[in-house]
């Protein structure tokens, strides 16, 4: 094979109460990223739908790190260039470093034929992680490349719990007229919690787990609470607290910032009820913030990140 594309979907993480440790991925939006074989190196041909914000230099490129640490990893003395089509906006908490360094790993595996394990693809992922968001915290890439929803057990050497999914759940998404870089979310969180928080948090995580596997809606709506990040990144997002009170008043299970926002994201007990969720969170979200809205109903993709015919984008 000349080339190979591969396509990394959007995640949702922390899903309110398992900040770095709980994600899930969606069926769509999502990056795409080509990988073409070269003599040595990683290089950057092109990036599309960026407005040429990030970087076309591979080490300080998601994507890039991402494709060397593999090369690295496979001890593969050959080398690739990438170019990589955005399809998710930037800053958005919707996973889009992951997105793109898991699409990466992928096409570069598939370029090879490296028949890489799991573990391998997430951990050299991960590095390109490191880059994009400041910190190597796999709630985003690993549900990007193991699709589904997931819990991270540890992140290096990758621990990864695959979670039952309900039939019907339905995953919400909206994005406003904003951008939050993860980095700079993460520093308003210091390093302390009280203690009371995080009893109150390992609770909602425990029970929200148990919700999954029981298919309990009701338990999984009673644990989508955050504790720990969400009050602390809440000011980020003007009318939050309304936007999240549209999407329960609607029907929502729970609504929370998507990662470090300034997305949300609101679980569903069906397709029906995300619909009307969404024309709720969408009001919300203008008459609160204005500008344009990008809005997402999807079902939690079984499938992470693969290989797509070129010609897909």
């Amino acid at each position: 094979m000349d080339s190979v594309t591969a396509f990394g979907p959007a995640t949702v993480s922390n899903v309110a109460c398992g900040f770095d440790v709980l994600g899930f991925a969606l069926a769509s939006p999502g990056d795409e990223v080509t990988a073409r074989m070269t003599e040595s190196g990683v290089t950057i041909d092109g990036i599309i739908g960026d407005g040429g914000r990030l970087p076309l230099d591979a080490p300080r490129n998601t994507a890039g790190v991402a494709a060397q640490a593999l090369l690295n990893a496979a001890g593969e003395r050959r080398g690739v260039a990438l170019t990589i089509r955005k399809g998710l906006p930037l800053a958005s908490g919707l996973g889009g470093s992951a997105a793109s360094a898991a699409a990466a790993v992928v096409a570069v595996d598939a370029l090879f034929n490296l028949r890489s394990t799991i573990e391998t693809l997430v951990t050299c992922a991960l590095e390109g992680e490191r880059i994009g968001a400041g910190s190597a915290h796999a709630d985003n890439i690993a549900p990007s490349i193991c699709g589904g929803f997931v819990l991270v057990r540890r992140a290096s050497p990758p621990d990864i719990v695959r979670l039952p999914v309900p039939a019907g759940l339905t995953a919400v998404v909206v994005h406003p007229d904003l951008e939050i870089e993860t980095a700079m979310a993460r520093t308003l969180l210091g390093d302390t919690v009280l203690l009371t928080d995080a009893i109150q948090q390992w609770a909602n995580l425990g029970a929200l787990v148990d919700g999954l596997h029981r298919g309990d809606f009701d338990l999984i709506s009673r644990s989508l609470e955050d504790r720990i990040a969400e009050p602390k990144r809440a000011p980020l997002v003007p009318g939050l607290a309304i936007i999240k009170r549209a999407a329960v008043d609607a029907g929502a299970l729970g609504c929370s910032l998507s990662g470090s926002g300034p997305s949300l994201f609101a679980l569903c007990r069906d397709r029906a009820d995300g619909e009307r969720v969404a024309r709720a969170m969408e009001a919300a979200v203008r008459a609160e913030i204005g500008g344009d809205v990008q809005t997402y109903v999807s079902s939690v993709a079984p499938h992470g990140a693969r290989v797509v015919p070129t010609c897909a984008s």
